[in-house]
């Protein structure tokens, strides 16, 4: 199963879009990367780095998927292949 909007850090505001359950593995959908969404731009570009470091530095492995990935089902197979 997956947690939504999960809260990873003890200090920052910063939540992943999922967690799987009973894992240390955090899932993020980019949006907006075709239109020029926050994620595409500098400043958020940057502040996405600083979390997903701060993820990994926590032990955590995040994967990170397009829209497009997710409706065209790339990232569930993607996921099953790495929990099993």
């Amino acid at each position: 199963g997956f947690e939504q909007e999960y809260k990873f850090h003890p200090d920052r505001k910063w939540r992943a879009d999922f967690l799987i359950t009973g894992t240390k593995i955090l899932i993020e959908v980019e949006g907006g990367i075709w239109s020029g969404g926050r994620h595409t731009r500098g400043k958020g570009y940057i502040g996405d780095m600083e979390k997903y470091n701060s993820a990994a530095m926590m032990g955590f492995t995040v994967l990170r998927f397009s829209t497009e990935q997710v409706k065209a089902g790339v990232a569930i197979k993607q996921i099953e292949q790495l929990v099993g």
